[in-house]
């Protein structure tokens, strides 16, 4: 918590277009003297002497795109530098295809990241090694936004005078990278990367004062290419998310030290992960006479990248520097070399902080999935899958909000916060696009989900005003693209051009009631643009929703209630996604809740799981708690009995990807079985109303951003003792469920309590016990 808090303190100012840093850049972007198009891998090397080390030295780094550093010949940073872009550098209009737009049309400002090397050099002579790597392309799938230029700008805080990055450094073409290899995929940025140890550098990050010095000076100096804020990279803005975090090389689950080293027999060699994660794979071989081709992928069918290894004689170590994604790593290993060692590098944004341990094994199997898929859906930015597309999807972040908060960090709150502002910041004539932030989609149903499902929820768990107050111009000019009908309800917004996509959803064809779905996705988000003008202070804009709201909750029913069921289309449409936004978005009224559950929700199963957890939601909030369980566990039954399976698939019952962000099975488990929300921004005040079910034990732990929250049951026959853990500055409203009361004694860390009418316990910090016998 404190450390998101740092984060949006240090970086509010530096989300400006203009914005530039810390105002003093005193070098020069550099690159290799040759020109050349498209991916390069670019070595760089610094000496320089030190009168005595340091006890502070701060690092500023930008690059284009991906950079490694060492320093005296020890890893830093495995994997810096960000994709995409912080924002436009200046407004641009954007025509199709937009990735064929030239660079200079497109103009974007540039992530820069902070390091301190101050531990890493020493009294004397010091060397500052980088490898980047410049992807040089961009696909439509839109995350990434190409400069057109590969670069690297350094600055390194010292006492006397900073060391900037300028025509002293050495540069060179890395050669032992091949620029063309594999095949360019049009669905992801990343490409495959070839090796070729015969034309190695060598030990070029390596310089010292405990090894022979590292000669070279056959390499020429590097070239300047501008200062800040030149183009192609514009202004410098400060990374606002935490760097990855490095789980260093692990060994895989079925090839421990004891297997080493053995001679392949030619037959691939199929590794085995702990899950499906982001990984760059590690091998150390030996080869007699060299030239051998090794090849590593992964078994998942829908992974992009591949890496390809030319062996050299003698033993040798390797690492892929471009992730793949699955459940086993796949090493083609010619026959007649030996292996001596294969291992992997899990880096990932933060780590999985939010627990569930319970004694239903498909509600456990259920989180543990969801919270693997929402950790390999994220990286740069958030991602509807990994392997695919790698795409920010916005309504597939809004999803992943569902369940974030209890599942993340401080990290997974930073990475958020930067696909709202990203969002936002690359918007158009008061459209913002579902797929960014390079291209501009206007997606209906996400776009409207968006407002309400995540900017709303990121202020009430949060509680960070500055990007509320960011975000309501934007939300509150795309909701005025709306017209409102006579009948009082708004005039449906369509079209299928390049710039607008009037879908909603996969699941079972021609069952999805799109009138109904954009009316009640419009109330939603119209609602939550209401509570954030209110949050704010702006009456004008609260008093335009209002009015709206109320027009339209006047009119719904009697446009499209069939008496069993809200309805465009009633012979034909019975649609589960649509009548459960009636109910979330507050369309539908209490008398009408048992009605659509009985008619529809439990019958028809028709939505993908980008609507379910929507469904389920709908059905808790019914009062069918039941059910909702029943429907969840039953869609997830094929996926959850797959015992080698981690993550979960992006249709019913296993289509698509097999790791899709728009699984939200953790969302119904946290906030309505647990039944723990935020009921201020911040998580100030919060409450528990958890609901049992034949549940014997359940555990849930909360990293909010006020501290970490505990809540838990364990149940006999005839005792039910729940335990609390409320963190310092926080309140908590417990309410009993419906079962512990009114006839069972109740005891609050020991004493009886009343409470015939069953109102919500107020808990302040501190560790609770509650026991109902």
């Amino acid at each position: 918590m404190r450390l998101f808090t740092f984060f949006l303190v240090l970086v509010f100012s530096a989300w400006s277009p203009s914005a530039s840093g810390s105002g003093n850049w005193d070098g020069q972007w550099i690159w290799q003297p040759t020109e050349n198009s498209g991916q390069s891998w670019v070595a760089f090397r610094k000496t320089f002497h030190l009168d005595e080390k340091p006890s502070d030295a701060l690092a500023s780094i930008a690059v284009d795109t991906k950079y490694w550093l060492w320093v005296n010949g020890q890893l830093v940073r495995f994997e810096g530098g960000r994709a995409g872009a912080p924002s436009m550098a200046q407004p641009w209009k954007r025509v199709k295809p937009v990735e064929e737009m030239p660079a200079s049309e497109k103009p974007r400002n540039t992530w820069y990241q902070q390091l301190d090397l101050a531990p890493y050099l020493v009294e004397g002579e010091n060397l500052v090694a980088v490898l980047v790597w410049h992807w040089g392309r961009e696909t439509h799938k839109g995350y990434h936004i190409d400069s057109g230029q590969g670069g690297l700008y350094f600055q390194l805080e010292l006492s006397n005078k900073p060391l900037s990055s300028d025509s002293s450094w050495k540069a060179i073409q890395h050669p032992a990278y091949d620029p063309e290899a594999g095949e360019v995929d049009r669905m992801v940025v990343r490409t495959d990367v070839a090796f070729d140890a015969n034309k190695s550098l060598g030990d070029w990050t390596e310089k010292a004062w405990y090894k022979n010095n590292y000669n070279d000076t056959s390499w020429p100096a590097a070239t300047e290419k501008g200062r800040v804020p030149d183009a192609p990279w514009h202004d410098l803005v400060l990374d606002d998310v935490p760097h990855l975090f490095d789980h260093g090389l692990k060994s895989y689950t079925a090839f421990s030290s004891d297997h080493f080293p053995f001679v392949s027999d030619g037959t691939p060699i199929k590794a085995r992960l702990p899950a499906n994660l982001q990984v760059t794979p590690y091998l150390v071989i030996e080869s007699q006479s060299g030239g051998e081709l090794i090849t590593i992928e992964t078994e998942n069918k829908l992974n992009r990248v591949e890496a390809y290894y030319t062996t050299r004689p003698g033993k040798q170590a390797y690492e892929a520097y471009s992730w793949m994604n699955g459940h086993e790593v796949v090493y083609d290993i010619p026959a007649g070399v030996t292996v001596h060692d294969l291992k992997y590098r899990w880096l990932s944004v933060g780590q999985i902080e939010g627990r569930l341990k319970t004694s239903n094994t498909d509600l456990q199997r259920l989180w543990d999935m969801g919270a693997n898929t929402l950790m390999v859906c994220a990286r740069d930015n958030f991602m509807d899958c990994p392997d695919r597309e790698r795409a920010l999807w916005i309504g597939d972040v809004a999803d992943q909000t569902s369940y974030l908060f209890y599942v993340m960090g401080d990290d997974g709150r930073a990475l958020l916060r930067r696909a709202i502002r990203s969002t936002f910041l690359f918007s158009e004539d008061g459209s913002y696009g579902a797929l960014g932030p390079l291209r501009l989609r206007d997606l209906l149903s996400q776009n409207l989900q968006f407002a309400f499902q995540c900017v709303w929820e990121y202020y009430l768990n949060t509680g960070d005003r500055e990007t509320l107050e960011f975000s309501l111009p934007y939300i509150r000019t795309y909701l005025a693209k709306w017209e409102m009908g006579d009948d009082g309800l708004p005039i449906l917004l369509t079209g299928t051009s390049p710039d607008r996509w009037n879908w909603y959803d996969w699941g079972v064809k021609e069952t999805q009631d799109i009138t109904i779905l954009q009316t009640a996705l419009y109330y939603a988000a119209l609602d939550s643009l209401r509570k954030m003008a209110d949050e704010l202070g702006e009456p004008e804009t609260s008093t335009w929703a209002a009015k709206r709201l109320a027009s339209m909750k006047a009119a719904f029913d009697q446009a499209y209630w069939t008496g069993n069921y809200y309805s465009s289309v009633p012979e034909k449409l019975q649609d589960d996604r649509a009548n459960a936004i009636a109910i979330l978005s507050g369309l539908a009224g209490q008398e009408r809740y048992e009605a659509i559950v009985e008619n529809v929700l439990i019958p028809n199963h028709y939505c993908s799981p980008h609507f379910e957890w929507m469904v389920n939601l709908a059905m808790f909030d019914a009062g069918y708690p039941e059910a909702a369980i029943e429907r969840m566990t039953t869609r997830y039954r094929g996926q959850i009995d797959r015992e080698w399976l981690t993550t979960l698939y992006e249709k019913f019952p296993n289509g698509g990807s097999y790791n899709h962000a728009w699984n939200a099975p953790n969302a119904i488990i946290a906030r309505r079985i647990a039944g723990i929300e935020p009921t201020t921004p911040g998580w100030k005040e919060f409450a528990i109303t958890p609901t049992l079910l034949d549940i014997e034990h359940l555990h849930q732990k909360v990293p909010s951003i006020a501290g970490v929250i505990e809540f838990g049951w364990d149940r006999t026959q005839d005792t039910t003792v729940f335990k609390i853990k409320v963190p310092e500055g926080t309140q908590a409203q417990f309410k009993l469920p419906i079962s512990t009361h009114p006839k069972n004694r109740i005891t609050l860390n020991g004493k009886t309590i009343k409470n015939p009418t069953n109102q919500p316990l107020t808990l302040q910090p501190g560790t609770w016990e509650i026991i109902a016998k």
